[in-house]
């Protein structure tokens, strides 16, 4: 974080007695990540290990019980080598306002973790959430008890003399319409433009998915702690303006989550035309999902174990089986993730209100 930066939220913190109902706000999140990827060795998932640290403390200020956030810190990124290179370090300033009948707006750069439910891998790959943790520029959400709604604006990447321009526009909701039906979906416009320089080959290219879903959630009505299916469609839109052709791929989905105290299994399944058939071209510089949804077939299972899961550390052992029409692969990982903010810490001492809750998964 710059020095005027951090110098001028210190003054703003200071002078907290002269501002109505002003609290200091502050969290520190935490992570580590061992991934070992084997199988499925192609160009585009290829083997390789994951192995990195993520630390992410932010300082702020609220006002007016919390409607009101200005929140700074930094995202450290390093991979776990010795000579400590590959690291990066991203800056994280973000406003936030919170209004009490369920209307958030946040501005800035800005944690991920503030979207109600992570993206599904076909949207957003784990390989990217791995190294891009933040959102940059503006999010507005709607949340609600029988559901939510959200878009935003990511912009990726800032047009320079040889770097292309990139954004993402994104809607994700999910609602309850009558129990245990949910209905929602996601929609999601990626957009690659040139750079100034204009460099031979480079033209304008354009991403537009459409996942219309429906599912049943049992999680109230069975032993289960939860227990949801979702299915429906993914239709996809791409162009090359190079050649003014649109690429229309189209398939089915289904996902199932279920979790029985500290043992969690999740599954989806695609089955369908190829997505992304610009991938080979562009890469995750204009598709953002897993590239296994590049084959006509695909079924990934996880199956977690979550060794240590409470109100402020998720410490857990994955395995995951990722089948296609052409190959197989199999992954393990382990994944730790400590947080604690200002308002956990006035509970520290609640043995059991901690232990009541549970940490949600980064990756």
């Amino acid at each position: 974080m710059p020095k005027w930066l951090f110098a001028i939220l210190l003054l703003l913190i200071l002078d907290s007695g002269h501002a109505a109902a002003q609290e200091v706000e502050w969290s520190i999140d935490a992570s580590t990540v061992i991934n070992n990827r084997e199988g499925g060795n192609d160009d585009f998932t290829p083997d390789q290990t994951f192995m990195f640290t993520r630390l992410a403390p932010e300082l702020g200020i609220s006002m007016l019980e919390g409607e009101h956030q200005l929140k700074a810190g930094v995202v450290w990124y390093q991979p776990m080598i010795d000579d400590l290179s590959g690291y990066k370090v991203l800056p994280t300033l973000y406003y936030r306002y919170n209004n009490d009948n369920g209307w958030h707006l946040t501005a800035g750069l800005m944690p991920r973790s503030l979207m109600v439910q992570r993206s599904p891998r076909y949207l957003w790959s784990d390989s990217l959430n791995y190294v891009q943790p933040n959102l940059r520029g503006i999010m507005a959400q709607l949340i609600k008890q029988a559901g939510f709604v959200e878009a935003a604006v990511d912009w990726r990447q800032m047009q320079t003399l040889h770097q292309r321009e990139a954004f993402t526009v994104m809607v994700n909701t999910d609602w309850q319409i009558a129990a245990p039906i949910r209905v929602g979906g996601h929609l999601q416009y990626s957009h690659l433009a040139k750079s100034i320089s204009h460099a031979p080959g480079e033209y304008v290219n354009d991403d537009l998915l459409f996942n219309p879903m429906a599912g049943l959630d049992f999680s109230q009505r069975t032993a289960l702690d939860s227990l949801r299916v979702n299915a429906g469609a993914i239709i996809t839109m791409q162009r090359n303006r190079g050649d003014e052709r649109w690429r229309n791929q189209a398939g089915f989905i289904a996902t199932a989550t279920a979790r029985w105290h500290w043992l969690q299994l999740d599954e989806t399944f695609y089955a369908g035309q190829r997505l992304f058939p610009l991938y080979p071209l562009y890469g995750s510089m204009l598709n953002l999902g897993d590239p296994y949804f590049n084959n006509k077939v695909y079924s990934r299972t996880d199956l977690t174990a979550h060794v240590v899961n409470n109100r402020f550390v998720d410490l857990n052992l994955s395995v995951m089986l990722h089948a296609t029409d052409k190959t197989s692969a199999f992954w393990q990982q382990l994944t730790c993730r400590f947080y604690i903010d200002n308002h956990l810490w006035k509970s520290r001492h609640d043995r059991k209100w901690l232990k009541s809750g549970h940490l949600s998964t980064l990756y």
